[in-house]
């Protein structure tokens, strides 16, 4: 499940089956909620639908809210975090060895990425405590930046193995499937620009029934 927007106030949020590839439910938002991602859900759920696993982003306090299905959380997604903290051409070298094992995310099993994550910490943890004294006289941590992008792949990690963890549901690690989509559509509205609300939904709806 997934979120796209065509302006600042126009959204479509898509929940689609990674397995026969149908979209199960869709609903245009002003903003994307953890609310309306649960309303989804139980929606695909009311009508009858199983979910055995649920793919989506790193969205703040979104990973916790399905207690009874498991969640993977998109590894592209993790990796665009991490790179926004450091650029894709970090310039230190606890940074650039961060970046590198980050890019091996969708490429290695969980054992290995969380034992080369632990080998990195024990290296740099010192590096990490620097601190200096601003203008104000308060001490701030030196390398805040790194130390959120260390934080971020920490703090997700228990998500970002579910479809090692769960090897027999064949879960995708990413949300490709539906980004996949986001970008047909947005290609094909360049084509159709200065449309009203109206007339957008309804191309979406048509895009969304081929």
């Amino acid at each position: 499940m997934d979120t796209t927007y065509f302006g600042r106030k126009f959204g479509i949020m898509v929940f689609k089956d990674s397995i026969s590839g149908q979209i199960l439910y869709k609903q245009y938002v002003k903003q994307e909620t953890n609310k309306l991602y649960l309303a989804g859900i139980e929606e695909i759920a009311r009508r009858g639908i199983k979910i055995q696993a649920i793919i989506c982003d790193g969205r703040k306090g979104l990973l916790q809210q399905f207690d009874q299905v498991p969640v993977q959380m998109c590894n592209f997604h993790q990796v665009a975090i991490v790179r926004r903290y450091l650029t894709k051409r970090p310039k230190m070298q606890a940074s650039k060895e961060l970046w590198e094992l980050t890019l091996l995310l969708t490429k290695t099993d969980k054992e290995s990425f969380t034992g080369i994550l632990d080998a990195w910490h024990r290296k740099w943890v010192d590096f990490l405590q620097e601190r200096k004294r601003g203008f104000d006289g308060k001490y701030r941590y030196t390398h805040r930046k790194l130390r959120s992008a260390y934080r971020s792949l920490k703090t997700n990690l228990p998500w970002l193995f579910t479809w090692y963890d769960f090897w027999e549901l064949k879960i995708p690690n990413t949300t490709n499937a539906i980004d996949g989509h986001f970008a047909d559509l947005k290609n094909k509205m360049r084509n159709h620009n200065g449309l009203s609300i109206a007339r957008k939904k309804k191309f979406i709806d048509e895009f969304f029934k081929a």
